[in-house]
């Protein structure tokens, strides 16, 4: 199993980041170098406890399709989606959410198990968990862009040199 976590913080409203962070087009926008597009399921909006998406892109040069369904939600302060079908033996991807002074901490707990065994755990060391931790950063990089360039003046601090997009990061990978 590979886990990583990832920390953004966003000078934006809590509710505004839980917002954009179930948002389908915004996610679309965000992966837009693979392609990524919502076929089925929710397909648009806010997705939300119980719902499904599934997505189809191109990675690695192959077209790939994934359903995910949110299996919690707690607005506005976490929500997780779990793989339903999909190219990995399993994944599950917390969002939790956290009011600081000046707006937003996004907190990413990314797990994922390869398929195939011993070579889809090679495959994960040498390529898949860093590969997975961009798609992740992107994403986050365009959730923060958006929630800031409308909250600009609804957050205490805005404008002050805080930490950048990704405060930190931590990982283990395989057992």
């Amino acid at each position: 199993m590979t886990r990583f976590e990832l920390v953004t913080i966003i000078e934006a409203p809590i509710e505004r980041v839980y917002d954009l962070a179930r948002d389908i087009e915004l996610h679309a926008r965000s992966m837009a170098r693979t392609d990524e597009r919502a076929v089925a399921g929710r397909t648009s909006g806010r997705i939300d406890l119980g719902e499904t998406v599934t997505w189809r892109a191109r990675h690695f040069g192959i077209a790939w399709s994934l359903m995910s369904r949110i299996t919690a939600a707690e607005a506005p302060r976490r929500f997780v989606d779990e793989q339903a079908s999909g190219p990995f033996r399993s994944f599950r991807h917390e969002h939790r959410f956290e009011s600081i002074p000046i707006g937003t901490r996004l907190i990413d707990d990314w797990q994922h198990v390869s398929p195939f065994g011993p070579l889809g755990r090679i495959v994960d060391r040498l390529v898949l968990a860093r590969y997975m931790r961009g798609l992740l950063e992107r994403r986050n990089e365009v959730l923060k862009a958006e929630a800031e360039a409308t909250a600009t003046d609804q957050v205490v601090g805005s404008g002050t040199n805080g930490p950048s997009a990704v405060e930190t990061a931590t990982n283990s990978g395989s057992p």
